[in-house]
């Protein structure tokens, strides 16, 4: 996507009926996997105000759920990102993680913490090329550190974080 198309984007704060926007797309945006189970309608009804969704000509394009934490005062959290396929690798990720990265400065924010999973090849990329660097980890899966068992049994994840 070059400026011009990113320019007839349009990205705005999430609101609480965007909610089944979203979930409808995620098995399609993500091959076929349900991940709707990590969305809960409660993320957009309570973190509306720092979460984004990105619109163009009238179709659902992408959207960035993140929050402040409440517990650690200097850091935020991008919880789950999804970009339709055919708008992915034109910069519109790129675009909602720097909104969101300027959420959270003007909160006082200076750190950004995020994950995926080991699978998700893509995210753990593109995570590196906005900067993150990964944490910790028990494990590697591919070179890559992996924290086991991080939500659930037998569900391990690649953490991040981002100095701002």
């Amino acid at each position: 996507m070059d400026k011009q198309d990113l320019q007839q984007v349009t990205i705005r704060l999430a609101l609480p009926s965007d909610h089944p926007r979203i979930i409808s797309v995620m098995p399609e945006w993500w091959d076929g996997r349900d991940l709707t189970g990590m969305l809960p309608r409660l993320f957009l009804v309570h973190f509306h105000d720092t979460s984004l969704v990105a619109e163009k000509d009238g179709e659902f394009v992408g959207f960035l759920v993140g929050f402040l934490s409440q517990s650690r005062k200097d850091e935020g959290y991008i919880h789950f990102v999804g970009v339709h396929p055919d708008f992915r690798k034109k910069g519109l990720g790129r675009e909602l993680y720097r909104r969101f990265f300027r959420i959270c400065r003007e909160h006082g924010r200076s750190l950004v913490r995020s994950c995926t999973s080991p699978v998700n090849k893509g995210s753990i990329v593109f995570h590196g090329r906005m900067g993150f660097m990964t944490e910790g980890g028990d494990l590697r899966v591919d070179g890559v550190p992996v924290t086991p068992d991080y939500n659930r049994p037998n569900d391990s994840k690649v953490l991040f974080a981002k100095y701002l």
